[in-house]
């Protein structure tokens, strides 16, 4: 589809001069547009396989992002970098969709940005926590329950133990004799999985409104001071746990290893990334989450961690058909990586 004629249909107060593939994300299909005036904008294809409801995404999206602006503006902000702004459809709608069926949005690009994929100072990690927790505090008396569920159970992590032991028993691809430790290692925390849904269900934590991709790459830092400036790729959020948010943060970002490195040996918790990101998520959320919210924040990462390794070792044992792999085994180094770090969060956290 010509990029030029999805352009037509928005509101844009410049032309178009060029357009152009934009970062690195997996899911949808991102493009900078340059424009010759005093704004440029992102273009977007939305994913309609992993989003099979993109209208309802969409709404999620507007509703959230005018909550945010309302609370920027009254604490003297700037709504324009420190949240998304959706530039609309000429009829009025937030998405565009093509004779193809597919969806298509704009946002306004936001100068003077950066966005880093790892973590390369302490700092940044913890501007994150901070962006992050901003993010649970200035929706904190937002309707959660109002939101669509984008992608149901996303992050129940009981559910997600139930289909590995499906995986596990129908054992499609023939791997289950190669990973009995690793079968046996998730079956032995098999009772903590329901934890934090269970509190959830008893009224012992709330119901929050939650981004669901807490990863560093999705916050936005000022390109010039590298202060937290605003949290990106809001497609998942969702009604949700504020522990999960924390939790998948700290799986991401305080790991000594990358996600799939085949060398355990190389895979820790590192102390002081976990303890910086905890400071800067608590001085984000400026006092909005309860005492027995922080109390399960070591839980959070470590569910986060093992829902993770359970996802990769489920995906392995039905053949790799959810996750890209990029060699043999991609997805069993991926899940031996996230359980070695559930092993040390246990040692250090607990």
């Amino acid at each position: 589809m010509d990029k030029e004629h999805i352009l037509c249909h928005f509101q844009l107060r410049y032309p178009a001069v060029s357009v152009e593939a934009y970062g690195n994300g997996h899911i949808n299909q991102t493009y900078l547009v340059k424009t010759n005036g005093e704004e440029d904008y992102i273009l977007q294809r939305v994913n309609g396989t992993v989003f099979p409801q993109p209208d309802k995404l969409m709404e999620n999206v507007i509703k959230t992002t005018l909550f945010l602006k309302e609370k920027i503006e009254k604490t003297g902000g700037n709504p324009r970098r420190e949240t998304l702004t959706i530039i609309p459809v000429k009829d009025g709608k937030s998405y565009f969709r093509d004779e193809e069926g597919q969806y298509w949005r704009v946002y306004l690009y936001i100068e003077d940005a950066i966005v880093l994929n790892a973590v390369e100072r302490l700092e940044d990690f913890y501007e994150s926590g901070i962006a992050f927790g901003r993010f649970q505090a200035m929706l904190s008396d937002f309707p959660a329950d109002t939101l669509y569920e984008v992608i149901p159970d996303f992050h129940n992590t009981k559910k997600r133990y139930d289909l590995f032991e499906k995986a596990v028993e129908l054992d499609i691809a023939g791997r289950k004799e190669e990973v009995k430790k690793e079968i046996d290692f998730i079956r032995e925390r098999r009772e903590e999985t329901s934890i934090l849904y269970d509190m959830l269900e008893r009224g012992e934590m709330p119901l929050r409104v939650t981004h669901n991709d807490t990863k560093l790459n999705n916050v936005m830092l000022d390109g010039k001071t590298h202060k937290a400036l605003c949290v990106i790729d809001l497609d998942t959020v969702m009604p949700g746990l504020s522990v999960h948010d924390f939790g998948d943060a700290i799986r991401f970002g305080a790991n000594t290893a990358a996600e799939d490195e085949p060398d355990i040996s190389k895979v820790s918790l590192s102390l002081e990334h976990y303890e910086a990101y905890r400071k800067g998520f608590l001085e984000g959320c400026g006092g909005r989450l309860t005492e027995t919210e922080i109390r399960m924040m070591p839980m959070g990462a470590k569910m986060m961690t093992l829902e993770c390794g359970m996802r990769f070792l489920t995906d392995y044992l039905q053949g790799d058909t959810y996750f890209k792999v990029a060699r043999e085994k991609h997805n069993l180094d991926r899940c031996r990586c996230q359980l070695a770090l559930v092993a040390d969060m246990e040692r250090k956290l607990f």
